[in-house]
């Protein structure tokens, strides 16, 4: 079970900074380049690669790769998963079936 909230974390880790969540904000008009990324921000190349590995990590960021440089996007498959854990993680148990005393 230990396993599965590791990789529960990895999302909640990503949206926990504010330099990740001005990355997130970027990435929201398309896909962008590292080089691109950077301009804005107050960050090292380094820097911004020690974020894009946790923000990828966490499965809401794809990226790929194109000669030197290292173009990411928003993963839809990660912007689903993320809502899905945190409906579930939020959502208390016996909700959804309703009050079972008839009360709302």
């Amino acid at each position: 079970m230990d396993g599965v909230y590791q990789e529960q974390a990895k999302v909640f880790k990503a949206l926990c900074d504010p330099k990740r969540l001005a990355i997130l904000e970027q990435l929201r008009g398309g896909e962008k380049c590292a080089c691109v990324l950077l301009e804005p921000m107050d960050l090292t190349q380094s820097g911004l690669s020690y974020h894009m590995k946790i923000l990828c990590d966490s499965g809401l960021v794809d990226s790929r790769q194109e000669g030197k440089w290292t173009h990411y996007r928003l993963s839809p498959s990660g912007q689903a998963r993320a809502l899905a854990l945190l409906k579930a993680l939020t959502t208390p148990d016996g909700e959804e079936q309703g009050c079972c005393c008839g009360q709302e």
